[in-house]
């Protein structure tokens, strides 16, 4: 008798068959789209290094270095102000401030969205041969934008101590006229989460308009070109004031020039404490929407195409 085994061996064609079948990848998931995320904070030395090294290496030689960045600034701002403060028949001990401010917090916006578009691609050579998070590079930009402004956050701080006695006086008013402020006091520290939303507003439209631009190049010359023409229907230089005394009859043109644009609320959660203006609570609803929509947009972004990146730069 022979001994019979009722083990069978797999056919050679179901063999076959598995082999062929390739394994499910993981890499359009959500988890792993978290993990580059959170491995991309984690990483913040190498970040923070780079970031710096940006504004060094822009400045390189230089006798004052990125102190450049806080004169040029208040140079423009300083003419901004004292031209418009006489075109539009203001005071200037309170529109300074005003404008100021707004300038500082929409060049802060102004370079994460024309330098976050362009991130991936400027960082080409550290995406093809450094086997990291690809958020790093989202971290980079808005961490060197947050170096200038705090440069930048020089000249509110001389603002505010020369016209002191006039933006701390309740009831004052930008502009002639004007919706009497209750002045600068300890609301100034709002500007602190106003500043920690905006950076955040900051890194997810990093993530998209950079991962769009990797792909199709000619997004940043078109988001260049809007972002400019955004500024002027912006309240920047001018005030909401200014449109609800020459439009007394027509209340919805503040509405849709000022209330409607998303960027006034990014502008004002920030400017508003500072210069002690009034605290719309809808800014701060608006702001907040829209960081979280943003951030869903960007999560499906990052699952969908973060691997692509490397391939597309």
């Amino acid at each position: 008798m022979h001994a019979t085994s009722t083990v069978h061996a797999p056919s050679e064609d179901s063999a076959t068959a598995s082999d062929t079948v390739p394994p499910r990848s993981d890499s359009k998931t959500f988890a792993r789209a978290v993990a580059d995320l959170k491995d991309g904070f984690n990483r913040r030395e190498l970040w923070l290094h780079l970031g710096w090294q940006d504004i060094k290496q822009r400045y390189r030689r230089s006798v004052i270095g990125p102190f450049w960045i806080t004169i040029s600034q208040g140079i423009t701002a300083l003419g901004l102000g004292l031209l418009y403060s006489q075109l539009l028949d203001t005071s200037i001990s309170t529109f300074l401030p005003y404008i100021t401010t707004g300038f500082i917090v929409w060049n802060f916006i102004l370079g994460c969205v024309t330098e976050g578009t362009e991130t991936f691609i400027a960082n080409e050579g550290l995406i093809k041969h450094l086997p990291a998070p690809i958020t790093i590079y989202v971290f980079r930009t808005v961490w060197r934008q947050t170096l200038m402004l705090a440069h930048n956050f020089l000249i509110y701080l001389i603002v505010v101590v020369v016209f002191w006695g006039a933006i701390t006086k309740h009831g004052y008013t930008i502009s002639a006229g004007g919706t009497p402020q209750p002045g600068l006091s300890w609301t100034a520290l709002l500007a602190i989460p106003g500043f920690f939303l905006l950076a955040l507003n900051a890194a997810w439209l990093t993530v998209v308009f950079g991962i769009i631009s990797t792909r199709f190049r000619d997004l940043p010359q078109v988001v260049s070109s809007l972002i400019n023409l955004a500024f002027f229907a912006t309240p920047i230089v001018w005030s909401t004031d200014i449109l609800e005394k020459k439009f007394a009859n027509a209340a919805s043109w503040r509405g849709y020039v000022a209330e409607l644009n998303p960027l006034y609320h990014y502008v004002q959660v920030v400017r508003a404490p500072l210069i002690g203006a009034e605290i719309n609570w809808h800014s701060w609803v608006v702001v907040g929407g829209l960081t979280v929509l943003g951030w869903s947009l960007a999560m499906v972004v990052l699952r969908n195409y973060r691997s692509r990146v490397s391939y597309w730069v």
